[in-house]
């Protein structure tokens, strides 16, 4: 079902217009615009560095193991799904292994920037895309999986965000998060990246489950690294330069192999069942009650 944003009604997911008021979204072509007036700059992320995520995330090591490890999760945890909504799709990386792991499966992305849907349509011309405030998710009962990846930590009402998920999923639907990592990590990239918080576990695991979602699944990943990334995040903290935020993406090629490989080796440990208790990230597979 549609939630409509002017009046609460619900009415049916076929249909463009509220069956109660008549209101419907604004359209930009073909795609709805649920928050118009934040599609340009809404806060909590710079729109300009879609341009820069585009063009680094099919061959960087962090962005290709985290999609396997999100496509590994659907498959264990509800591989029979058949609709999903990705909410903050960015440009659309994440649903294009998604939709290569479950092409009969029912794809959306929603994103608060127009410019990233625009990097996201072209990549997925397949996928229903939509310009959406995820405070205010126009559905109900609608998806068998939402999923945030490296969302949250942007917004600063994560809590209401996590009540809207669970009121836009079927009965027993799942929620895929993927979150930055302790705070002792906190460094001027997460600044430049507009993030309000890194996570602890206890943090997250509380705000889900207040929610009204039973944790399935818990783990850290990007464990492996954390040595490394405590020593870059130290040395940003007493730099006085300007930090570069996407550096640590572009790195020599041989590295980058090396450094997937490694985050491989983690995540096939991780589908044997270990939970790592520390890591630069966070993955979190949870149940609608």
């Amino acid at each position: 079902m549609k939630k409509c944003l002017t009046c609460n009604a619900n009415y049916a997911s076929t249909a463009s217009n509220c069956s109660v008021c008549g209101g419907a979204p604004e359209m930009q072509g073909s795609m709805p615009l649920y928050a118009p007036a934040l599609a340009q700059e809404g806060g909590g992320f710079k729109a300009s560095y879609f341009a820069e995520l585009a063009h680094l995330e099919a061959d960087n090591f962090w962005f290709r193991a985290r999609n396997r490890l999100i496509v590994w999760a659907l498959e264990k945890y509800y591989s029979g799904f058949q609709s999903l909504l990705e909410i903050g799709c960015g440009t659309g990386y994440v649903l294009s292994s998604i939709a290569q792991a479950f092409p009969r499966a029912r794809l959306q992305g929603a994103e608060l920037f127009v410019a990233g849907l625009d990097f996201a349509a072209a990549r997925q011309p397949t996928i229903d895309f939509m310009q959406m405030d995820a405070r205010q998710i126009p559905f109900v009962d609608e998806f068998d999986v939402i999923g945030a990846f490296d969302v949250l930590e942007h917004i600063e009402e994560d809590e209401l965000v996590l009540k809207q998920m669970h009121a836009a999923l079927k009965a027993r639907g799942i929620i895929l998060l993927t979150v930055p990592q302790h705070t002792w990590l906190w460094s001027p990239v997460d600044n430049y990246a507009c993030h309000v918080r890194r996570y602890s576990a206890q943090e997250l695991h509380r705000k889900v489950e207040g929610a009204g979602f039973e944790v399935l699944r818990s783990t850290s990943f990007v464990s492996s690294l954390l040595p490394a990334m405590w020593v870059s995040r130290f040395a940003q903290k007493k730099s006085l330069k300007e930090i570069d935020a996407t550096a640590e993406f572009r790195i020599s090629p041989w590295l980058n192999r090396m450094l997937e490989k490694i985050l491989g080796l983690e995540i096939r440990m991780i589908r044997h069942g270990i939970n790592f208790p520390l890591g630069g990230s966070r993955l979190v597979v949870a149940r609608k009650k």
